[in-house]
């Protein structure tokens, strides 16, 4: 019932807060400039995290739930921001965006723990806990 009503907030969220039809102009989001080759090493960060999601849902769906764990733990836990220049990209945004992605960090480390604990249906609320730190800080960020 709850990942139900999570799901339709997001949804809700997403249908109304921008319209994929605006302008940068018109975007009413913050914009976050950051160098070229910064901004480039983001969008690819955050693509990469967008994969590992999926990774992670196929894995859940599969009953795999020990790599769905390692998945979330590896490449977004916690344990991932050494891998991705966290320490580096963090200078450059602003506090919301950097304790978002910390949110994210931490929120991807809790959905490994609940998932190593077998339970199908807890490790989908948690994941969901993830996503929507995406879709949070998405909703107020911009990089373009």
């Amino acid at each position: 019932m709850m990942l139900n009503n999570m799901i339709k907030l997001v949804l809700f969220s997403c249908l109304t807060s921008t319209s994929p039809l605006l302008l940068a102009d018109d975007d009413p989001r913050v914009l976050v400039e950051l160098p070229e080759m910064m901004q480039k090493y983001m969008m690819s960060n955050m693509r990469a995290h967008l994969k590992t999601i999926n990774e992670i849902l196929l894995s859940l769906a599969n009953n795999k739930m020990d790599e769905a764990a390692n998945l979330a733990e590896q490449r977004l836990g916690m344990t991932s921001l050494g891998s991705h220049g966290a320490e580096h990209m963090g200078k450059f945004m602003p506090k919301g965006m950097r304790q978002a992605g910390t949110n994210m960090h931490k929120a991807a480390s809790r959905f490994s723990l609940k998932a190593e604990e077998g339970e199908l249906l807890l490790a989908y609320k948690s994941l969901a806990e993830v996503t929507a730190t995406c879709v949070a800080c998405h909703a107020v960020y911009r990089i373009k």
